[in-house]
């Protein structure tokens, strides 16, 4: 056979093996990786054969009318608010993520990341944000006189940040469309067809400031997870979905971060009515109010993996404790794990998991003397994966491993305990992200 060295006469053949093979023969073939890709540590989502990778949204299989056509997934259009979501079976943190979509006439879809899965949220969108598909045109046309919010169109991160309709080229209705989401250690980007339309950091002030002032002020969990499962929506419209893939990007540790700058509550939000305040010492204090209920005060992110400690003082009875990887149910109620701290001899340094399966490593009794009642303590909770250890002034207390922590993600929460008469103080709150 005679090579073909004239880069000229490559394309008029490859145009003649498309018309003979099919239009996708001088083309990788959809959902497939090129060896580049593989090399770089892409995977796919989608075989284009099968949807083995994904499941039905806090479910263990797949019930959601999602299909297999012609290469794509496809949702029927039956969904709702509230049914109609498929989620992958793995979770992500950092990534990036591409995919080709196409929508009916007035189609309304979306992809989610860092769905958190647990049964008190019952849709996907009050945890995980969303990249807006739509077909604006069609959708306005369906429902007249109604218009989109700009918070609702095509490539918004929906309901907190707008992209640049000036970067957008968008294909007509009925057509491919290809979009990327970058999620990067907090550094987020969305992109349409190769162009980035939209950038933004999270977790930042101004992010603060948006999700507390718009439709997710009454989701307190929404946007906070660090991780969690990548989601597709079926809206009421029929929608189709190909050339799924991620690849992950490593996470950035070391970060060291003071959780109480000694002057105010910057970073933290209360739950329930006692008293959270900072002293005339620039100390942070809880004290029982005169509900005389449980109360928390958590950080407004997410803390996974961290090394901390921190400082107390037992001034009246003492019942306080450091949440971690937990969310808090407004009013207060708490789902999560706790390092306990109380008067000496109720376990200081003990881990519980509070409306669950309550003790899961107690102090021992020879080690409840390591307790300063009355003056200073030093408290250090190192969490990694499954792995929880904590000491007391320079004791270790526990050794643990537990594969549900190990699965979960959340807060930090400083508790006051029911009962009333509580009266702690707190300082040198630092946390090193592992």
């Amino acid at each position: 056979m005679t090579l073909i060295t004239n880069k000229r006469l490559i394309a008029p053949l490859c145009g003649a093996l498309m018309l003979a093979l099919g239009a996708s023969s001088c083309a990788p073939q959809p959902n497939t990786l090129t060896k580049k890709e593989i090399a770089d540590g892409w995977q796919l989502l989608f075989d284009g054969k099968t949807l083995d990778q994904w499941k039905d949204y806090n479910g263990d299989s797949l019930t959601m009318p999602w299909h297999v056509v012609d290469g794509c997934i496809q949702a029927a259009g039956d969904g709702s608010d509230l049914t109609g979501y498929i989620v992958t079976r793995k979770q992500y943190e950092n990534f990036i993520l591409e995919w080709d979509w196409k929508l009916s006439h007035g189609g309304n879809s979306g992809m989610l990341y860092h769905v958190v899965e647990d049964p008190y949220f019952a849709v996907p969108y009050v945890t995980g944000p969303e990249y807006q598909l739509i077909d604006e045109k069609g959708w306005e046309e369906d429902n007249a006189p109604t218009k989109l919010e700009e918070w609702q169109r095509l490539g918004v991160d929906y309901a907190m940040h707008l992209p640049d309709k000036s970067a957008m080229q968008v294909h007509p209705q009925g057509e491919w469309n290809s979009s990327r989401i970058v999620f990067d250690n907090g550094h987020v980007e969305h992109w349409l067809n190769g162009r980035k339309i939209l950038e933004f950091e999270a977790w930042t002030d101004d992010w603060f400031i948006r999700k507390h002032s718009g439709k997710w002020e009454n989701a307190p969990e929404y946007g906070l997870a660090h991780r969690g499962v990548i989601c597709l929506q079926d809206h009421g419209y029929p929608a189709s979905f190909r050339n799924l893939k991620i690849k992950e990007l490593p996470r950035k540790a070391g970060r060291e971060i003071d959780l109480f700058n000694g002057e105010d509550l910057s970073g933290w939000e209360i739950y329930g009515t006692e008293k959270w305040y900072v002293d005339a010492d620039g100390n942070l204090v809880c004290e029982s109010g005169p509900d005389k209920q449980y109360g928390y005060l958590a950080t407004r992110e997410y803390y996974d993996d961290f090394d901390l400690t921190a400082e107390f003082r037992q001034l009246s009875n003492g019942n306080s404790g450091i949440f971690f990887r937990s969310f808090v149910e407004p009013e207060a109620r708490i789902h999560g794990w706790q390092c306990e701290v109380a008067p000496r001899n109720q376990g200081t340094g003990g881990i519980y998991e509070s409306y669950g399966r309550g003790w899961l490593a107690q102090t021992p009794a020879d080690k409840e003397v390591m307790l300063n009642e009355g003056s200073w303590n030093t408290l250090r909770l190192r969490v990694e994966g499954d792995h929880v250890q904590t000491w007391l002034n320079g004791e270790k207390i526990v050794d643990l491993h537990d594969a549900k922590i190990g699965a979960a993600q959340g807060r930090i929460a400083l508790q006051i305990h029911d009962g009333g008469g509580i009266k702690v103080q707190w300082r040198s709150l630092k946390l090193t992200t592992l």
